[in-house]
């Protein structure tokens, strides 16, 4: 059994982070799944909220490493 962990740059701040490719909030663009890093959803949050919207869910696993049996 492994695990798994990505790397890469988050789609708004553009740092360099790591995440549970599975559970990590994301958009997708034309067609690709783009990461944000944490700090980027906690400051959106208060924000979304102010406007009516739902925040954006954070899993608990969302920057941990990935059991390599969920991965598609």
């Amino acid at each position: 059994m492994g695990y798994a962990l990505c790397t890469g740059y988050c789609y708004c701040c553009k740092r360099v982070f790591s995440f549970n490719p599975v559970r990590v909030p994301s958009i997708r663009v034309d067609g690709v799944k783009e990461p944000f890093c944490r700090s980027c959803i906690e400051r959106a949050n208060p924000e979304r909220i102010k406007r009516g919207l739902e925040p954006i869910y954070i899993a608990p696993d969302a920057y941990e490493a990935v059991d390599e049996r969920e991965l598609g």
